[in-house]
């Protein structure tokens, strides 16, 4: 992918955030953080989110984006209610062949959608006999909730939903975890819990290593800010929004007894490949790495689609029988 187009960061829909948060600079760390966290979608994002349509790339790129979301909408998912351990509703579509070989949890990321961020890649999960819950995260989509997490809250939505599938597939399946960008910090959170034996792998595209962190690197990278005049101010209000404490995909995966595939870009300038590298390096279980040269944030499988499903390939293999 051209260098022209390294920060439209179009997988995720994080380019219009970083843009509006831009613009924003001069804004307290207050507003910084109800941007990151609040389900409301400020007007200075959807207004970055029209301009960079204005690009020839992104518009190709965002129209094959659009083109599986819209293929993925028209399937036929069930859909699926449950309710979250902390009463929230929580909203997922159920998508299952007639001979289903394995079961996936699909967890998409920050400001985007199931349909947006699993379109492209949901044609080769449903050929090779996959069932697929594709949930929508909390304070996004139909799900419930004012705040979303960043994997801190999600990371029980999900455990929710690994139960709920459990159930649904009485056990008899080999069930995955498959996440973009916040979506893959959520699944890697979840790593940490004590999961069902059914459970036999995670694959994480492009997640981040700590929610703090990204928001550092967003800082002092993407908007030239001091982390230093933000960082007491995010941990205020992670504990009085979310009520809950620091947590981290590194802390998660050093628990971990589940198999990790960890994908990544080497061109991702939201999401550092560096931070998967932290992830894998912390992970206690068997672990493999496919990086894709040239590849932005979420952009992997766009950019190496036969490399990208080969190794996905190979890690089921490796892992169905597991335990089976």
């Amino acid at each position: 992918m051209k260098k022209t187009t390294k920060n439209l960061l179009i997988g995720s829909g994080i380019a219009a955030g970083i843009t509006a948060l831009g613009a924003l600079h001069r804004s307290s760390a207050r507003r910084l953080m109800e941007i990151a966290l609040d389900r409301e979608e400020p007007p200075a994002i959807s207004r970055s989110r029209e301009r960079l349509r204005g690009s020839k790339r992104l518009a190709e790129i965002s129209e094959k984006l659009n083109a599986g979301a819209a293929w993925l909408e028209s399937c036929g998912c069930e859909p699926i209610t449950i309710t979250g351990q902390d009463g929230t509703r929580l909203i997922g579509h159920w998508y299952c062949p007639a001979k289903p070989q394995r079961a996936i949890v699909a967890m998409h990321g920050w400001r985007s959608s199931w349909s947006q961020d699993f379109g492209l890649i949901a044609p080769f999960w449903h050929q090779n006999n996959c069932a697929v819950l594709y949930a929508e995260q909390r304070g996004q989509g139909e799900s419930g909730g004012d705040h979303m997490g960043f994997g801190l809250l999600e990371r029980y939505d999900c455990l929710d939903w690994i139960r709920w599938l459990h159930r649904r597939t009485e056990g008899k399946l080999p069930l995955y975890l498959g996440g973009v960008s916040m979506g893959a910090a959520t699944i890697l959170m979840t790593a940490g819990f004590d999961l069902p034996e059914s459970v036999r792998g995670i694959v994480a595209d492009c997640g981040f290593n700590s929610p703090h962190a990204i928001w550092k690197h967003v800082l002092e990278h993407n908007l030239h800010l001091p982390y230093g005049l933000y960082s007491a101010t995010a941990r205020q209000m992670l504990q009085r929004k979310l009520r809950e404490e620091a947590y981290s995909c590194t802390e998660a995966l050093r628990n971990c007894r589940v198999p990790v595939l960890f994908v990544h870009g080497t061109d991702d300038h939201f999401v550092p490949v560096e931070m998967t590298y932290e992830n894998y390096k912390a992970c206690a279980a068997p672990k493999r790495l496919f990086i894709v040269p040239g590849a932005e944030h979420g952009m992997s499988y766009l950019v190496d689609q036969q490399g990208y499903e080969e190794a996905v390939l190979k890690f089921w293999q490796e892992n169905d029988q597991k335990n089976g």
